[in-house]
């Protein structure tokens, strides 16, 4: 405690939420772009932003990076990377017309949910995929095939299937960013009304999303104000302001960078949560920690809730070479 005026005051400290920030699957994409530069050099063109954080996206167009919306714009024969959120087979059509040299960051776990749709679609299911849309990886995944895969959009998408799909062999996939709480809460509202749903063979929303979730909740209920340091396009960052805020934070907001933080939001806060989505580099955090510590909240806890261990190896092409030793 600290005393104020003859008054004893609470000391004002920061909950540090771990893990954050990258998860393997954007260090993977990143470090494809970055690789590919050394590689072949600028420019490289990469299909959408590699991941959904400006910090990176500006870092990466300051060395030489062009990203597009479509592989039309993208000139013959130039190397094209894929993002992290994946493509649809029309858009790998589209690159091989073009003579693209194409370098595919997208995450592993995305690629999983792609090779699940492309599955059921053969077993004569109807796709039930929940997500958000518009997002980039619900556009490639729902591209594997789309004559058979129906877009929920949160509770409201669940009401509005057709009733007709009450005929239909189903099985419900999801955009691997959700909120963990809300899409089992779709999930329940979809089996109530076609109760011969199945569930994936595994979870979709991947591990990252999940244990950023949980780090979230571990501390929100003790924070009078929670900051996710994140961009507004990315789902997983957002969808940790809602999770905050669901648990028992007095405030949340999302920044992407810390001198976005406004002032009178700390007006009688004590204690501060933070996290950041796993678009973020560590780096961004730091200048919050910094920038806070200038107003009074100097003294920082890391709460960790998991330890995190995945890495996934980089596209074939951009591998170091092994070194081969031979008997002479």
């Amino acid at each position: 405690m600290v005393r104020v005026g003859g008054m004893d005051s609470p000391a004002k400290k920061i909950l540090l939420a771990a893990p954050r920030g990258y998860c393997a699957g954007v260090d993977r994409a990143v470090e494809t772009v970055e690789r590919a530069l050394e590689k072949y050099g600028a420019p490289i063109y990469v299909r959408k932003q590699i991941v959904h954080n400006r910090y990176v996206v500006e870092t990466l167009e300051s060395r030489g990076v062009i990203f597009v919306d479509d592989t039309d714009e993208v000139p013959e024969n130039a190397h094209l990377v894929f993002s992290a959120h994946g493509v649809s087979p029309a858009v790998r059509e589209d690159a091989k017309t073009l003579n693209l040299t194409t370098l595919d960051a997208t995450c592993p776990l995305v690629t999983k949910v792609h090779n699940e749709v492309r599955r059921f679609a053969k077993q004569g299911y109807h796709i039930l995929l929940i997500g958000h849309d518009g997002h980039e990886e619900v556009e490639g995944t729902s591209g594997e095939a789309p004559a058979v895969t129906y877009l929920v959009d949160g509770l409201d998408g669940a009401d509005n299937v057709p009733e007709d799909f009450a005929d239909k062999k189903l099985v419900w996939l999801s955009q691997t960013t959700l909120s963990v709480d809300e899409t089992i809460e779709i999930v329940a509202r979809l089996k109530q009304r076609f109760p011969h749903l199945i569930d994936p063979p595994s979870e979709d929303i991947c591990y990252a999303t999940q244990n950023r979730q949980m780090a979230v909740k571990a501390i929100a209920e003790k924070c009078d104000l929670v900051i996710v340091v994140g961009s507004q396009n990315s789902s997983n960052s957002r969808r940790l302001v809602e999770v905050a805020l669901n648990a028992g934070a007095g405030a949340a907001y999302l920044v992407d960078y810390a001198h976005q933080i406004d002032d009178a939001w700390l007006s009688g806060v004590n204690t501060i949560g933070l996290s950041s989505g796993a678009s973020v580099p560590e780096i961004l955090v730091k200048q919050v920690i910094e920038h806070l510590a200038q107003r009074g909240f100097a003294d920082v806890e890391e709460v960790t809730t998991t330890q995190e261990t995945i890495t996934f190896a980089l596209p074939r092409d951009l591998r170091p070479a092994r070194n081969v030793q031979t008997n002479s």
